[in-house]
């Protein structure tokens, strides 16, 4: 009768690890197959509310839908005139008004006042997805029977392309560069073989689900995935998973070293870390579901994408991780022998030695500690997050960059690009001439029947369409700002209800959307980790401080990001999300290590009184922090492999900002503060088990 029971025992671990393999199995090519419902098509991600928007709208009752523009520019030789091309260009564009993904007539050819080039606008159908590409290369075929030129694709159309064309390795690519650092890694820390390829298993299952889940919502239409979402989800998941599996690991080996039935073990290491786990998840799903509130459908996406990401990786380690654990017992850590944790652990080193430093000169520390997070921190206001100009776009030169400076040499900035205005028919001459007289403003005209700017506006339900080229490039801040104007200038002309659209109108909406975005979000989002650092422990102050410092971290983080960015990298502006983004991550995954560490301190201090709380909590975390924050740094630095600008400095500054709060705020500033503000920082919760030993006073000092 004995036997029975320990035999069925091994049910449950089994049983869970079957269940994985057949998740990993069914749902594991899914983490290839997201980019099917991903759209790269940025009109699909513009503000809800914003006036460029409504323009979007009211041009439809013009059955002239949303295009995107291809510009075909025609060169020669520096010292030729085109003059006598122009006619074969125009022939060729007249060619393509059928082509396929082509929607409408092509504008005729412009010849510059230069005479050393030749323009054409083509509009394409937007959201044409696989299908842009050979469209695209339709159009460069036909422009090349123009003899004796060069031909360059701009405009957003080609912008598109080389966006999807930077996408196209975020499955197989960055998905492997994650994977094989995060091993290595893993490797170097553990000194095991079976463990590291233990705890990517569960993060490959964990991406698995997580993408299983968010393609059947995408493919219903309930989120949005782009490039973007699609890349941070990989590298969040795995990244979140890993970290989890250390902590989870680190506890099973503490436990496996004092006791011998490895069920009991895996028990007790569950009981003791699970807490810390949900709530660090919590902290982070939370915070990227304060996205929600955004008015940018990317940042929306995000949320629930993220949260979902969130959520698989915390059921992986919390159910796959132990189940194999129980399974493989010591052997996971094999050639490595489980030894107990603890202060006086042999190997505890480094660590040893960081909580004497900071145990024998505590106010020392967070004093030089919190001033070098100052100091960075002063250049956090000279981050400029104003958007990254077109040809800063793509960490390498895109030949749609190349395009378009050679369009900028040769005409106006806004060419071929135009800002659209929507207003009454009755006030069409005055809204012309406004749009005129304002400065940054190249040519304004009302669009007639033929779909082109000039003879007879079209008048649909007693609303005409203006087109107004901009002197300088559609997507410059000059351009911005004269959208900003031209709006001011517009809505004051009476009775024309103007509204004012376009590319560059949804640039400079974007960017005022991201601004109110952060001044919303980032106070919720603080509010949400101070509530779930309250419940976790049981404490006002605590939480207060921890908040506080994970904050400071992320305002040293720009500030350092400013200086790399500008003196290192060379991007002269910043994307408007890219802020909201490092925050949410930064902020919510920071306070994950504080977690970790405060959990433990507490459960130490409860049995040893505070000072020798913070000092275990201290040295047995030490080593499986740090190398949590090693491995989320490395996997977020993946993200460089993509050669976009947004997420480059994405990948550098939740990579710098993570290591930044794991060498110094998590291991220095806090348990320094800690340690010389003693039981205080508990207030107004009471360590009432244990207590302070003998000999310890109020501050935690003996």
């Amino acid at each position: 009768m004995s036997v029975t029971p320990r035999r069925a025992r091994w049910l449950v671990p089994l049983l869970l690890v079957a269940v994985w393999l057949g998740v990993g199995g069914v749902l594991g090519p899914y983490a290839g197959r997201l980019g099917e419902v991903a759209t790269n098509d940025q009109a699909a991600f513009l503000p809800r509310s914003a006036e460029s928007t409504e323009v979007i709208a009211a041009q439809r009752a013009f059955r002239q839908d949303e295009t995107l523009p291809a510009i075909v520019v025609w060169t020669r030789d520096r010292d030729t005139s085109l003059r006598d091309r122009r006619a074969a260009a125009d022939r060729a564009l007249a060619a393509l008004s059928d082509a396929p993904g082509v929607a409408g007539r092509a504008s005729p050819a412009l010849l510059s006042e230069d005479g050393k080039a030749i323009e054409g606008v083509v509009p394409l159908r937007p959201g044409l997805g696989d299908e842009l590409a050979p469209a695209l290369g339709h159009i460069r075929a036909t422009a090349e029977r123009v003899p004796g030129t060069t031909v360059h694709l701009a405009g957003p159309a080609a912008s598109q392309a080389d966006l999807s064309d930077a996408f196209a390795g975020i499955d197989g690519l960055l998905l492997a560069v994650a994977l094989v650092t995060v091993l290595v890694i893993l490797l170097l820390v553990y000194r095991s073989v079976l463990l590291p390829l233990v705890i990517i298993l569960g993060a490959v299952f964990a991406l698995g689900l997580a993408c299983a889940v968010v393609y059947v919502l995408a493919d219903h239409d309930v989120v949005h995935v782009d490039g973007q979402v699609q890349g941070i989800l990989s590298i969040l998941v795995i990244g979140a998973a890993t970290d989890y599996a250390l902590l989870l690991t680190a506890r099973f080996r503490e436990e496996l070293a004092s006791r011998t039935d490895r069920f009991a073990a895996a028990r007790a290491a569950l009981r003791r870390s699970w807490g810390a786990i949900v709530a660090s998840a919590a902290t982070v799903a939370l915070g990227l579901l304060a996205l929600l509130l955004s008015d940018l459908t990317n940042n929306r996406a995000l949320g629930p994408v993220g949260a979902i990401g969130i959520a698989a990786a915390v059921v992986s380690a919390l159910t796959f991780l132990p189940a194999v654990l129980v399974v493989l017992g010591r052997a996971a850590y094999w050639p490595a022998k489980p030894r107990p944790a603890g202060p006086n652990t042999a190997g505890a080193g480094v660590w040893r030695r960081v909580a004497d430093v900071v145990d024998q000169a505590p106010r020392t520390v967070w004093a030089v500690s919190l001033a070098a997070l100052l100091a960075c921190a002063a250049f956090a206001p000279t981050l400029t997050a104003k958007g990254v100009p077109l040809d800063e776009t793509f960490v390498d030169d895109a030949p749609s960059v190349a395009a378009q400076r050679t369009l900028a040499r040769h005409f106006p900035g806004g060419s071929g690009n135009p800002t659209v205005v929507i207003a009454d028919a009755d006030r069409a001459a005055r809204v012309v001439a406004t749009a005129r007289k304002t400065a940054g403003v190249a040519s304004a005209a009302p669009v007639g029947a033929s779909g082109r700017p000039g003879g007879e506006p079209l008048v649909v339900d007693g609303r005409v369409r203006v087109d107004v080229t901009l002197s300088t490039a559609a997507d410059s801040d000059a351009a911005k700002d004269t959208v900003a104007r031209l709006r001011t200038a517009l809505h004051a002309v009476p009775g024309a209800e103007a509204l004012v659209g376009g590319y560059t109108a949804q640039q400079y909406d974007t960017l005022r959307t991201a601004e109110r975005d952060r001044t919303l979000i980032v106070p919720v989002v603080l509010a949400i980790i101070f509530l779930i650092l309250t419940v976790l422990l049981r404490s006002l102050l605590m939480p207060a401080l921890l908040v506080a410092t994970v904050a400071l971290n992320f305002l040293a983080t720009l500030g350092v990001s400013s200086l790399v960015f500008r003196h290192v990298l060379g991007f002269t502006g910043t994307d408007p999300s890219v802020p909201l983004y490092g925050f949410v991550f930064l902020v919510a995954l920071g306070v994950d290590y504080n977690i970790f560490l405060m959990s433990r301190v507490r459960e130490e201090s409860l049995r040893h009184g505070v000072r020798e709380g913070v000092l275990r909590g201290l040295v047995t975390t030490g080593g499986v922090i740090t190398s949590a924050g090693v491995v989320l740094a490395a996997t977020f630095a993946a993200l460089g492999v993509i050669p976009l600008a947004f997420l480059a400095q994405i990948a550098f500054i939740v990579a710098f900002g993570v290591l930044l709060d794991t060498l110094v705020v998590r291991s220095l500033l806090v348990p320094a503060l800690v340690r010389d503000i003693g039981r205080r920082a508990w207030w107004p919760g009471r360590l009432s088990r244990g207590g302070a030993p003998a000999g310890e006073d109020r501050a935690g000092r003996t």
